[in-house]
C-alpha cells in the first residue's frame, strides 16, 4: 500500500531524514520506534506533504505522491492523527468532525456526513456525549478521541497516527488501543503508528521499525523486535 524508498527530509539546511526506506502492506498496524528527535514526526508530516523539501520516492497504492500537496494526499486516501493533536479549540466537537470532512462535504451528502458522525459515536461514545462542546474544554483522552475520528471523517485507506497515548491515563490509553484494534479487524484499515509506549505499539503491531537520528537502523515481525537485544535495552528498559 505505502512504499517509502531513500526520503530525505531537511529544515533548511538540515538534514532530518537520511535515505529512509519502508513499506506498510493493506491492512497492517506497523509502528515506528525511536528517541525523542530521531525523526518519526519528520517521517509521518513528509509522508502527508508537510514537510516541503523533500527528496526520494513516495509511493501510495503505486500513485507516486512526493510533491502533491496535503489536501490532494488527504483526498487520495491518507489522513494523519498529529501529535499533539491540534483541535480547533474554540469549535465544537461536532464542527471538529465536520472539518475532517473538507474535501468531500457538500449539501448534497448531508446524509452520509450524518451516517459517518454516528458511526464515530459509535466508536468513542464519550464523544458522542460531548458533541455541542468546545474541543478545547474536553479532557486530554477526548481530545485524543477527536483527534483520531476527525481523522477518520476523511475515510483514509492509511491512518498515521503520532503519538496517540501522550499525557494519558493507562484506561483510557487501553480504550483507544483496543478500538484501533477493532477498526483495523473490522475496515481492514491500514495504520502507521508512532508511539512512545514501545511495549503497546509491539503489542498490537504485525511489523516495526526502529529509527534512530534520522535512519532506519532495524526492522522485523513484532516478535523479532520485542526478543532484539537493542530494543529490549533502549526502549523496554531490559538487558
Amino acid at each position: 500500500m505505502l512504499t517509502v524508498r531513500s526520503l530525505k527530509s531537511y529544515y533548511e539546511s538540515i538534514c532530518a531524514l537520511k535515505a529512509v526506506s519502508l513499506h506498510i502492506e493493506k491492512g497492517e498496524i506497523v509502528t515506528l520506534i525511536g528517541a525523542n528527535g530521531s525523526g518519526k514526526s519528520t517521517l509521518l508530516n513528509s509522508i502527508i506533504g508537510l514537510i516541503p523539501r523533500i527528496t526520494g520516492t513516495i509511493l501510495f497504492e503505486g500513485k507516486e505522491i512526493q510533491g502533491l500537496s496535503s489536501y490532494t494526499i488527504v483526498k487520495l486516501g491518507i489522513a494523519l492523527a498529529p501529535e499533539g493533536r491540534q483541535l480547533f479549540s474554540p469549535m465544537s466537537v461536532l464542527d471538529n468532525l465536520i472539518l475532517g470532512t473538507y474535501h468531500y462535504y457538500s449539501f448534497k451528502n448531508r446524509q452520509k456526513l450524518n451516517d459517518k458522525i454516528e458511526w464515530i459515536f459509535e466508536l468513542f461514545p464519550l464523544l458522542g456525549k460531548r458533541k455541542k462542546q468546545l474541543a478545547g474544554t474536553l479532557s486530554g483522552g477526548e481530545q485524543q478521541m477527536l483527534s483520531i475520528s476527525r481523522a477518520l471523517m476523511s475515510e483514509p485507506r492509511l491512518l498515521l497516527l503520532d503519538e496517540p497515548s501522550t499525557g494519558l491515563a493507562p484506561k483510557i490509553i487501553e480504550n483507544i488501543f483496543r478500538t484501533l484494534t477493532e477498526l483495523k479487524e473490522k475496515t481492514n484499515l491500514t495504520i502507521f503508528l508512532v508511539e512512545q509506549n514501545v511495549n503497546l505499539a509491539l503489542d498490537i503491531c504485525q511489523r516495526g521499525y526502529v529509527i534512530e537520528t534520522g535512519q532506519i537502523i532495524l526492522s522485523g515481525e513484532k516478535e523479532e523486535l520485542m526478543n532484539n537485544k537493542e530494543v529490549l535495552r533502549a526502549y523496554l528498559g531490559k538487558e
